[in-house]
């Protein structure tokens, strides 16, 4: 099975959480810490069958040294954003008892003018630790035949032992 390279731990969680729900193996996923990383766990892993998910605006950093390059945009909690929607993603921070915290900061001035997956952003990465949290819960919460079109073409290619599949 390939191994996934990926920014961050948040990223790992999510491919994890959704392969396992998948019924998939558990893949071996590394966060490369940051999309600089990737050149070096590549040359790390020379030989091995590379596969690697990544923010839009960092693409190019993997794009340079693997072959099959996923891209979420412009981030991974803006594609669970779209693909449970506002209130789904509501819903799960209400279901952590967040809810009353994230309208909080929706209503703080440098925010209240704000799209709301804008206020989003800012809630996942305000809080140490949030972004691997939310990045499980999120991933716990689409439902499998809604999941982000990168993270589902990577598990295909994953599933499918091929790791130009959906590049």
């Amino acid at each position: 099975m390939p191994i996934v390279l990926v920014e961050g731990e948040s990223d790992a969680v999510a491919v994890r959480t959704l392969a396992g729900r998948l019924g998939l193996p558990t893949p071996r996923v590394l966060p490369v810490g940051g999309s600089k990383g990737a050149r070096r766990a590549a040359g790390q892993l020379d030989g091995q069958r590379l596969l690697g998910l990544v923010d839009a605006a960092q693409r190019r950093d993997f794009e340079r040294v693997l072959v099959a390059v996923f891209v979420c945009d412009p981030d991974l909690e803006a594609e669970f954003v779209r693909a449970l929607g506002i209130e789904g993603v509501e819903a799960v921070i209400a279901g952590q008892g967040e809810l009353e915290s994230f309208r909080r900061l929706q209503a703080q001035p440098n925010l209240s003018g704000k799209p709301v997956e804008h206020q989003l952003a800012r809630f996942f990465g305000g809080r140490s630790g949030n972004k691997v949290r939310y990045a499980q819960l999120l991933a716990e919460a689409v439902p499998l035949d809604a999941i982000p079109a990168p993270l589902a073409g990577l598990l295909a290619a994953l599933d499918a032992g091929d790791p130009a599949a959906g590049a």
